[in-house]
């Protein structure tokens, strides 16, 4: 399991046995281990991990415009509790936070 920040250092996700999770609990996306990025679950482009722990989103990805297919919902993993605030690296050039509303299901 590996806590996931925004650039912040929110806590906003959670990285869990190849599934990504609402800090609450829900599957709301798939790691693509040959691509290195995260899908949501309809099959697109979510984002990607950055300086180890941060999950943004990159805007000229070229993943973008690729629909991935449904790999399925894999349910709850539960609350594995709030790590608090990672601090923040302020911007970083060519990417920008994952939206709120996709980070919930």
């Amino acid at each position: 399991m590996k806590y996931l920040f925004n650039s912040s250092g929110k806590h906003i996700a959670n990285f869990v046995n190849g599934q990504l999770h609402a800090t609450n609990g829900p599957n709301i996306g798939h790691y693509l281990e040959q691509q290195g990025i995260f899908i949501d679950m309809h099959g697109r482009y979510f984002g990607e991990i950055v300086y180890d722990n941060r999950l943004l989103y990159r805007t000229n990805s070229p993943h973008r415009s690729v629909n991935y297919g449904n790999y399925g919902n894999y349910g709850n993993v539960g609350n594995y509790g709030n790590p608090g605030n990672y601090g923040s690296i302020g911007s970083v050039g060519g990417f920008v936070d994952v939206p709120e509303d996709k980070l919930t299901p």
